[in-house]
């Protein structure tokens, strides 16, 4: 079998979850997660990890960029902040004061939604509360409480606009919630808002024009582990090198100068992620062997 990183189409209507379950069967393979979950909602890029050597990699692209084309209905809100919760209107702009135009639009953008801003999660998320996922204490009517939190946004630029239907691309950091960037936006405004329609159009440098469908793929698709490492970091090991790292023991070495993390090599394949020792100067020691 091939370990390594798989670009597939979701569509509207099941969960990642599901789509993890069908890639499966298609391959006859059970070792499968992904690098960032889509609400069913949602279509677009969902980058799949084949292989118990691509599952235990999955952290090194958790801070990868995510880009997506997404539609909010300003005018309403929703419990759920997109299509599939109670939707309450409003008539902010009737009559008396018309709504912003395009132009203004994107300047409160620009000067509120682009940087490093405190977020609050929508209460129907998968975050726990308490040991609890958050959406199934909403979904008992229990009160839920979440906290803001700093997240990216590099890009918040409106592609079209027809009150009430705003339609962005949106560039973020992980843990980033589309569905609370369409409500707050609504928020600023006063008129209310909620995501609409969500597609996720990149996942670092992986497009959606180049995903299948799940039910389509097959092992050719799989993009192999050395090519999904390629850019990251790599220090050759010897023979012995690789014999200590195995055992758990450490190595002479250190760490790039850059944020980066640091792959042992080994044979032409990517073996083991490395640390630095902080119990010893210019030692490296295993994190996760391969």
């Amino acid at each position: 079998m091939r370990h390594g990183f798989l670009l597939v189409h979701k569509p509207k209507g099941p969960t990642s979850h599901d789509i993890v379950g069908l890639v499966r069967h298609t391959l006859c393979e059970g070792s499968i997660g992904h690098l960032g979950t889509l609400d069913p909602m949602a279509s677009g890029l969902l980058v799949l990890a084949v292989g118990k050597k691509a599952l235990k990699v999955i952290e090194l692209f958790s801070k990868m960029t995510k880009e997506y084309d997404a539609e909010v209905t300003m005018g309403a809100d929703s419990t759920t902040f997109d299509a599939e919760g109670s939707i309450t209107e409003h008539t902010f702009f009737s009559g008396w004061q018309p709504p912003p135009d395009q132009s203004r639009v994107q300047a409160v953008l620009n000067d509120r939604f682009v940087g490093t801003i405190d977020q609050v999660p929508p209460i129907y998320s998968a975050l726990k509360v308490g040991g609890t996922r958050a959406y199934r204490k909403a979904q008992r009517g229990e009160s839920v409480e979440l906290k803001a939190r700093p997240v990216s946004v590099t890009e918040c630029r409106v592609l079209s606009y027809e009150y009430p239907k705003l339609s962005l691309h949106v560039a973020c950091g992980s843990g980033t919630y589309i569905r609370s960037l369409a409500h707050d936006i609504g928020e600023t405004f006063h008129s209310g808002g909620y995501l609409s329609s969500l597609v996720r159009t990149h996942v670092g440098e992986w497009a959606l024009e180049d995903a299948k469908a799940p039910d389509e793929v097959t092992w050719g698709d799989v993009k192999p582990l050395k090519e999904v490492l390629a850019s990251c970091t790599q220090k050759d090991l010897t023979d012995d090198e690789w014999e200590e790292l195995q055992h758990g023991r450490c190595i002479e070495g250190s760490m790039p100068l850059r944020d980066a993390p640091l792959l042992g090599w080994f044979d032409g394949l990517p073996v083991v992620l490395l640390e630095r020792n902080p119990k010893i100067v210019n030692t490296l020691k295993p994190r996760k062997v391969f």
